[in-house]
């Protein structure tokens, strides 16, 4: 396989930081909204992922692209890659 398809085969998400405190470490809050099975409504759904962020470079509020990799700890099995919109300045 070439490399550009190995990376194709990772899963991405985008998603809002909303805990930077731990050291080398930001939560994101992924939220999607889906069909309920019964009653048809759209509903809000959304997980937290822990994603290993090496240089600290992003804060509370950022929108961020993270991408699946292997187990870095306990809970932690995703890797942030790329910065999709910055926090607006308060």
């Amino acid at each position: 396989m070439t490399e550009e398809a190995q990376t194709s085969l990772k899963r991405t998400l985008v998603g809002k930081v909303v805990s930077d405190k731990r050291n080398k470490t930001v939560t994101v809050l992924i939220e999607r909204r889906v069909k309920h099975p019964i009653y048809g409504k759209i509903v809000a759904r959304s997980s937290k992922y822990h994603a290993h962020d090496e240089k600290g470079e992003y804060k509370l509020g950022d929108t961020i692209e993270i991408t699946e990799s292997r187990p870095l700890s306990k809970t932690k099995n995703w890797v942030a890659t790329r910065l999709v919109q910055k926090a607006a300045e308060v």
